[in-house]
Parts: structure tokens; sequence; C-alpha cells
């Protein structure tokens, strides 16, 4: 893994993704996006003006020169909703890039892992470079991956949880047996702690919105984030010590002349 994220031949200098909603203002959103380092943002095509030009848009606030637009199918419950939406940010000239969400219990924003499938397949023919948000289980980004997704993007917990990290070894499994695209962990973290620990399980990416917006300083939470990312893919590829039960001395006796 290089410093940079690699996603369908297109590298990022950040391996920090995020949002735009749930800002207290668009400037907010502007400064935390700046604080964040984040070359890419995510934004959900059915919650954004796409077509008045007379009403302001967070879009008018994303320097897209430095900054990749990612849309997403945020609000979808099927897989035709979701093919749609995509189909409605690429005719607007968002992208033809994807974060594929279909979502399949309200309450939880768990995904809908069939419908998601079957979007997934018809949207790779279509050539859209895809995205999906689901679930930590390993069969279903396996599917996934063969169905043409260009990474799989599993929970860390619910959306908007900031429970942070519920199963580590879940994203270990996912780490060690998907190698063929990258895994970007989405959704559940809640501070920087949260980052650095996905980030040292070996994702290659982390996804988040609501830790950062919802934050006393948004921008302050954005840097925090920034540096965890950084710090947590550092510690990966370190590799960590051993866990051992008994302690172990800093300074062996080993050759010691006592």
């Amino acid at each position: 893994m290089s410093d940079q994220l690699v996603i369908a031949g297109r590298a990022f200098n950040s391996r920090l993704i995020v949002g735009t909603g749930k800002y207290r203002s668009f400037e907010e959103m502007a400064r935390a996006h700046a604080a964040s380092g984040a070359d890419m943002v995510t934004v959900a095509v059915r919650r954004v003006n796409l077509t008045d030009k007379t009403k302001e848009s967070l879009l008018d606030f994303i320097n897209r020169e430095k900054i990749f637009i990612l849309p997403n199918t945020a609000a979808c419950y099927s897989a035709d909703e979701a093919i749609r939406t995509a189909r409605l940010a690429r005719e607007v000239g968002l992208s033809n890039w994807i974060k594929l969400e279909v979502i399949g219990d309200e309450k939880t924003l768990f995904p809908d892992t069939d419908q998601l499938i079957q979007a997934t397949k018809v949207l790779v023919k279509e050539g859209f470079v895809v995205l999906p948000y689901t679930n930590d289980d390993l069969i279903a980004a396996r599917k996934l991956i063969d169905a043409g997704a260009a990474a799989v993007m599993p929970l860390a917990a619910p959306i908007g949880s900031g429970l942070g990290i519920q199963n580590p070894a879940n994203l270990r499994i996912l780490r060690e047996r998907i190698t063929e695209v990258p895994m970007i962990v989405d959704a559940g973290v809640g501070t920087a702690s949260d980052a650095a620990i996905a980030m040292e399980l070996g994702a290659d990416g982390l996804l988040m919105n609501t830790a950062i917006a919802e934050a006393a300083d948004a921008p302050l939470m954005a840097e925090a984030m920034r540096d965890a990312v950084i710090a947590g893919h550092k510690a990966f590829l370190a590799g960590r010590m051993p866990k051992r039960l008994y302690a172990s001395a800093s300074s062996p006796l080993t050759g010691v002349v006592r």
C-alpha cells in the first residue's frame, strides 16, 4: 500500500473521504473540507439542488478543481431507485462514479445486500465506477466484487451513530481476504481514535460525515481525523508489536555482566 489511495486506477492523495451533510452552514462545511485534507467528498444526489441555478447549493462551496465529487444514492430503498439516482447524477454532470447505498431498514439504515448486488451489476454494465456501502460481511463483499465493484465499503457501526468500530474481527477478516479492490470503512466513526483503529486494522481508506459535521468545532475535528487516518495507516504498515500476557523488559538482561 502506497501513500495514495487508488480506486479504479485513479489516485487520491488523502485516504480520508468526507461528506457534505449536517453542517451548520455551507461555509463551515468548506472550512472542514479544507482542514480534512480530503480530495474526495460524497454528495447525496437526492438531497442537493442540481437544477435551480437561482438557489444556493452546497456544490457552490466545493472547489471541483481540487476536490473530486462522489455522488451517493442515500435514502434509496430498492435497486431500481438507486439505479435511477445514479443515472441522474451522471446526467447532470456530477460523475460516473457512485457511492451506492441501498437501505434495507429505516431504523438502523443497514444495507439490503441483495438489492445492493443487483444494482451493482446493472450500474457496472452501464459504465459506472461503483463503490457500495455494505455490511462487514465477507460473503456479501465477495459477491459485490464479483459484480464489478471498484471497492467495498463495510460499515464500522450504524450510520451516524458514532459508536466506533463494533466488529474489529470482521474488518480484520475482510482485510486479509480482500486484496483485489480497496476496503474503505464507512459509517459509525465518532472520533479520531476510532479512525486510527480502523486504519490500524488495515483499511485502505475511511469515509465519514457525522463525526465531523456534528462536532462542536467541525474544522478542528476534521483536522484531527486527517491526522488519525495518517497515523493509523502508518501504524498498520509498520506492524505493531505482539501482545503479551506478562511483562517484557525494555532493556533485556541478555549479555549483561553480573
